[in-house]
């Protein structure tokens, strides 16, 4: 069985705050009975969202708050960082703030990772100077999955912590993707491929180059240059490149999956005849949307830190959030970290 995981929630990030933190908490304790939560927030709000579940429900699932064995507990706070709060601001003033009582959470040793869709920069900044660095890692990576064609998905990172790397910190980018990926995937030895705008070796800038070559020296599993659509043919289990490739590749993906949804829809409610074609293709339709749901996919990962982080999209909603702490608590529970230094010290040899 699964080792108990305690993971502190930032239930007053993101767009909805409370509404949908607290219910994806809930949600996730009641179909994983071997783990607790915190709820880092305003108590009232938490309560309030708390009381659209039935007491009974709560009372077998031990959430009720005023047990003393309840597996949901809250520690309260008014404060919280605005969405658009400058990382600097944040860590001047944000000490008593939802999102840095969370990680501080970790830091103490009270939880084993932490969740927040609130402001990036602004968790990236507390993470580090909370947590520090690991030893060996010069930068945190965000690293988040995508889904490819096999019905899988490739890990993906950078994705915008750093809008330009050097060839040794994309080699430790590399690290800390394939630690990722044999601890949540269980892929024992998974493929790496470093983004390119072709697969020849001589193909790229400098620094691409250069890692080309780290990589290919290195203990990874290296199998070569990959491109853009190669992420979504699952060629490699992981993909690596600065934060401001990778931003803008989640970004289009994300943009463009939504479109074909978008786009599918109109077509199907154009006139009677194409409304009656959807109601027989119900089951497709239903089946491709849950493919393309960028919701299942939420959650992705701060690498690089000494804790366990996840940032959740901002518009998460219930389902999304929740599918964030599952991955949460998949880090945490196989030893993400314990993984990477293993990497690391295997570099070394």
């Amino acid at each position: 069985m699964t080792n108990c995981i305690h993971v502190a929630i930032d239930v007053m990030g993101g767009d909805f705050g409370p509404s949908e933190t607290v219910s994806a908490s809930v949600d996730f304790l009641l179909e994983n009975p071997g783990h607790k939560i915190l709820l880092v927030g305003e108590k009232e709000c938490i309560g309030e969202s708390l009381s659209l579940f039935p007491k009974q429900t709560l009372d077998f699932a031990h959430l009720n708050l005023n047990c003393s064995d309840s597996r949901l507990s809250v520690l309260h706070t008014e404060e919280k960082i605005k969405m658009d709060e400058s990382p600097a601001l944040a860590l001047k003033r944000g000490r008593k703030s939802s999102m840095w009582l969370a990680v501080d959470a970790v830091k103490r040793g009270q939880c084993s990772a932490a969740v927040s869709a609130g402001n990036t920069g602004a968790l990236m900044a507390i993470s580090k100077y909370l947590l520090k660095m690991l030893e060996g890692i010069d930068r945190p990576a965000i690293a988040s999955s995508l889904p490819n064609i096999s019905g899988g998905s490739t890990t993906v990172l950078d994705l915008g912590a750093n809008v330009e790397c050097n060839e040794y910190q994309l080699l430790q980018f590399a690290m800390m993707g394939s630690a990722l990926v044999s601890a949540t995937h269980l892929i024992k030895d998974p493929t790496i491929g470093l983004l390119n705008v072709g697969e020849e070796m001589i193909k790229g800038n400098d620094v691409v180059k250069k890692v080309g070559e780290l990589l290919t020296n290195s203990n990874l599993n290296f199998v070569g240059n990959v491109e853009g659509d190669d992420i979504f043919k699952g060629k490699s289990d992981v993909v690596v490149c600065d934060g401001f490739v990778g931003n803008v590749a989640l970004k289009s993906s994300e943009g463009l999956a939504q479109m074909i949804r978008n786009i599918l829809k109109e077509e199907f409610n154009r006139n009677l005849i194409t409304k009656i074609l959807s109601f027989c293709a119900f089951p497709v339709l239903k089946k491709f949307s849950q493919r393309l749901d960028h919701r299942r996919y939420n959650g992705a990962a701060l690498l690089g830190l000494n804790g366990i982080i996840f940032k959740s999209h901002g518009s998460a909603d219930r389902l999304a959030f929740r599918c964030a702490i599952e991955r949460a608590v998949d880090a945490a529970s196989n030893q993400v970290n314990d993984r990477i230094k293993n990497i690391l010290r295997a570099s070394e040899c």
